[in-house]
């Protein structure tokens, strides 16, 4: 079963929590802090396995997670950092943030691998808090939660050349001549319902990839019929092979089946127009093929619905006439065009952790339930919470004058705060003080 996209949900681990300890040793009953850090929570990594052709099996396990780091132990001990949680995709996959719609990564070589979710670091020990003032404090951290991302998942296969055309135009007969590939091959309109790839090589040493997509029709890029499921397939193609039957047996016009396929390329990306087209005269052993031909050949050469004129070419799978000089042709026209790349593809987000470099926005909002209790959200402040170890007081402290020095303080008592007001940070309520 061939699945080009799905939707998962990736979880990283959280980092162990720092440890509040101290040492006990003979003479030395109370001595100084030695509460260890907690370890690294796993990442998620997606990484390339040239083996895979599809995304099935992402179809029937949607959850992934990594492991936890350990906490951090006594006399200074550090917990073991987790491993990394490592997902097998095809070549070919883009990663896309299911809330944003922004391009994560795009895995088009065999040894691309790029982290999805970042492991949350560990917290610190108490040993870490020591000051002159407080030789020996009771304050430790929390791990770093680890990042959580929903994400969608879609094959692009990587062909070097596109098959496109109306259903039944001879696609799946041109790959099967060209190629060792077997596609399916009917009397009937979208005898292919999934894409098939196929290898042409040449004598002298030199091979390109073919993928054969199913039939376009008028509304695909709308989403009718098939092509609008496929049609992103076309994105990494260099060249087009646009199939035209020439052959008059179902009573169309040539000409309007190439504006046709061509306007809803356009539709679905204006862009695809600007790449190499070859148009392909189809069924040339049939009676009237020559005519129409010449026909269509006078109203390409006056057409400005592409970039570049089209190459045309006229061919019959059946007899193999006129298949080596396309193949010549298209590797002339691949030697000439680079790759494409895929629009939107941005730098992986980094996950928002001060201590490893990365920016993280002081910005977080107000809002007051029904109930007159005040809620605090903010990606910084939630983390905080988190990391914030409530068991002990010097931990709330603390946490106390990270809020008041993000301002919070000030920004509550600017929307009316009032002093034994309730104020809530995920699900941790608390009294505010004047």
């Amino acid at each position: 079963m061939f699945v080009d996209h799905v939707t998962i949900n990736v979880k990283a681990g959280n980092g162990g929590n720092g440890m509040v300890a101290f040492r006990r040793e003979k003479y030395e009953p109370n001595g100084g802090p030695a509460g260890g850090d907690g370890g690294r929570g796993g990442s998620v990594v997606f990484k390339v396995n040239t083996g895979l052709r599809t995304l099935m099996d992402f179809r029937y396990n949607q959850k992934f997670k990594a492991d936890h780091g350990q906490n951090g132990g006594i006399k200074g001990m550090t917990g073991r950092g987790a491993d990394d949680r490592v997902i097998l995709v095809p070549q070919g996959t883009t990663v896309i943030d299911d809330e944003t719609n922004m391009v994560i990564a795009d895995l088009v070589n065999a040894d691309d691998q790029v982290v999805i979710a970042q492991g949350g670091r560990g917290g610190r020990g108490n040993v870490h808090f020591a000051t002159p003032k407080n030789p020996a404090p009771e304050l430790a951290e929390n791990g770093a939660p680890g990042e959580e991302r929903r994400v969608r998942l879609e094959l692009k296969l990587l062909a070097d050349v596109g098959l496109i055309g109306f259903p039944s135009v001879g696609k799946s007969t041109l790959l099967a001549a060209i190629t060792s590939a077997k596609p399916k091959i009917g009397e009937y309109h979208f005898t292919t319902l999934t894409p098939n790839l196929g290898m042409v090589k040449l004598s002298d040493g030199r091979d390109f990839a073919v993928a054969d997509l199913p039939g376009l029709i008028e509304g695909a890029a709308s989403g009718v019929g098939l092509g609008i499921e496929f049609l992103k397939h076309i994105e990494r193609t260099r060249v087009l092979l646009h199939l035209i039957d020439v052959s008059g047996f179902e009573d169309r016009d040539p000409y309007d089946d190439f504006l046709k396929i061509n306007a809803e390329l356009q539709k679905y990306d204006p862009d695809l127009l600007k790449r190499p087209q070859i148009v392909v005269a189809t069924k040339m052993d049939l009676p009237d093929s020559a005519e129409n031909l010449a026909t269509l050949k006078a109203k390409l050469a006056e057409d400005t619905t592409l970039a570049t004129p089209p190459v045309v070419m006229a061919i019959s799978s059946v007899t193999h006439d006129g298949l080596t000089p396309l193949i010549q042709k298209t590797v002339e026209i691949l030697d000439q065009t680079p790759a494409f790349p895929v629009k939107g593809v941005d730098d992986l987000e980094k996950m928002l952790i001060t201590d490893d470099g990365s920016v993280e926005s002081d910005d977080f909002e107000i809002n007051r339930d029904e109930d007159g209790t005040w809620v605090l959200t903010g990606a910084k402040l939630e983390r905080l919470f988190q990391m914030t170890n409530m068991d002990h007081e010097e931990s709330t402290l603390r946490f106390a004058r990270q809020l008041r020095g993000m301002g919070v303080d000030d920004a509550l008592r600017e929307k009316g705060a009032r002093n034994g007001d309730l104020v809530q940070i995920d699900d941790f309520t608390f009294e505010f003080v004047e």
